[in-house]
């Protein structure tokens, strides 16, 4: 898929300009106003999250705080098709998977569906956005040549937008966590679309910085609102198709295909990777949901909500720096740092689940 806008957005540097602010404040200001809405929804609908075993909150909050931010996304979603002409169909493709991925959460948030039941609709929807051309067609190799994965781009872009789906369903159970380091991550994701020049990236990312910075007004500790998985799912999914959408995906414009979102997002992907090991040794579903994430355990050892998502913020935006540093030097080199980087985090999360694994 093409990146088929840089041209209307970098003509005219001044105009550019006015229209990220206005985008960006749109996002801002409709969501700031629709977390009230939402909140009186919620409890009008029995979308509450109450007190239960696994939870970490001792009241009930309104649940499916996603909406507030997913509206204002989707209608700008829909806004760039008409600005953009060249930008419709596939910016069009975007929003009616944003808006399958809105319902799935609704529904789960609503229903409790099961885990497999959710994994079979991710993959639904995943497969979707593949055919109308949201898919990872190659990696850059540092030592030579892009390797071309042919028939491995469907399981990779599976799995890549699994992956990153789940890891902000996982690490949504501290107050502001997810949504903090959604912004991050899009911030990364924002400064690489400046970088590479990609408009369609820089467009998505801001509105999700908005939306979410307004978001998390109210989901910081102490939260008046959860985003539920109608929020959950519907964060990732987006960061996961803006981070290969464009021709900085097929082109390789990108020093590193997918390195950037996979270094910044080093918190919620490690903590998928240790959750499925963990259930693995013990025999149990993957998907089943327990109380051992690493804010868990970092509860457990008496740090505060406050202060793990204060410590995550800091981790993901030093790794979100890193990751922007990667696409600036030798491919070389970036590939040596990021193999003493990789060593780095498993002797950290070995550290951290030490217990649970060798005791």
């Amino acid at each position: 898929m093409e990146n088929l806008i840089p041209e209307v957005i970098f003509n005219g540097f001044p105009t550019m300009i006015i229209e990220y602010i206005i985008f960006f404040l749109f996002s801002f200001c409709l969501t700031y106003l629709l977390v009230p809405l939402n909140i009186r929804f919620s409890r009008k609908f029995n979308l509450i999250d109450v007190p239960h075993e696994r939870g970490i909150h001792k009241k009930e909050i309104p649940l499916a705080g996603g909406f507030s931010f997913a509206i204002p996304i989707i209608l700008l979603q829909l806004v760039f098709i008409f600005k953009y002409q060249e930008l419709s169909f596939h910016m069009l493709k975007l929003a009616v998977g944003s808006f399958f991925i809105l319902t799935l959460g609704y529904l789960d948030d609503k229903r409790k569906f099961t885990a497999n039941y959710k994994l079979l609709f991710q993959i639904l929807i995943i497969i979707a956005m593949y055919y109308w051309g949201f898919r990872i067609e190659l990696l850059t190799n540092p030592f030579g040549a892009d390797f071309k994965l042919g028939i491995l781009s469907f399981p990779t872009t599976i799995i890549w937008f699994l992956l990153v789906i789940n890891a902000f369903n996982l690490i949504d159970g501290i107050d502001g966590l997810a949504s903090g380091i959604a912004i991050i991550v899009s911030a990364v994701l924002l400064a690489m679309g400046i970088i590479k020049t990609n408009g369609t990236v820089i467009l998505l990312s801001i509105v999700l910085i908005g939306s979410n910075l307004a978001f998390l007004r109210y989901n910081f500790y102490p939260a008046k609102i959860f985003m539920g998985d109608t929020g959950s799912l519907f964060i990732g999914f987006n960061i996961a198709a803006i981070s290969i959408i464009g021709t900085s995906q097929y082109k390789g414009f990108i020093a590193m295909t997918l390195l950037i979102p996979l270094t910044a997002l080093i918190i919620p992907i490690s903590d998928t990777f240790t959750s499925i090991l963990r259930r693995l040794k013990r025999k149990e579903n993957i998907f089943k949901p327990d109380k051992e994430h690493l804010h868990h355990k970092m509860l457990k050892l008496g740090f505060s909500q406050k202060a793990i998502a204060l410590i995550s913020y800091f981790i993901t935006f030093t790794f979100g720096l890193i990751a922007l540093g990667f696409s600036l030097i030798d491919k070389r080199v970036l590939f040596s740092l990021l193999i003493i980087l990789g060593i780095l985090v498993l002797i950290i999360i070995y550290y951290i689940i030490k217990k649970e694994f060798f005791k």
